[in-house]
């Protein structure tokens, strides 16, 4: 969909002291996400750069891929070298067998 220039890993290989950065919508973010993600909604980004990490490998992950990919090209062209797309995103990432938590403790979904 974006081509080569937008580097990518599989849901199942993110390791885990990689920077996970997600970047959907609070009700998808409530529904459940990665324990160790960061929530960082994808049209806030512009304002909020300075809160994503550029001196460690950073991995942008949504529902699908889409949006994870616009940013990850979006932090390229703003200086960051060690980013990529979360293949196929959190509907991936659930099928991989990732954990997907809540902050409320319930069982987390992706939405």
């Amino acid at each position: 969909m974006f081509g080569p220039q937008v580097p990518s890993v599989p849901a199942s290989a993110v390791a885990d002291d990689t920077y996970l950065l997600d970047v959907r919508e609070d009700d998808e973010w409530t529904a459940g996400h990665a324990p160790e993600a960061h929530h960082l909604p994808m049209m806030e980004l512009p304002a909020r750069l300075a809160e994503v990490p550029n001196d460690r490998e950073v991995a942008v992950i949504c529902r699908s891929g889409g949006r994870s990919a616009q940013v990850v090209a979006y932090l390229m062209r703003n200086g960051w070298d060690e980013v990529r797309n979360v293949e196929g995103g959190m509907g991936d990432w659930a099928a991989a067998g990732r954990p997907v938590v809540t902050d409320d403790g319930q069982p987390g979904r992706v939405v």
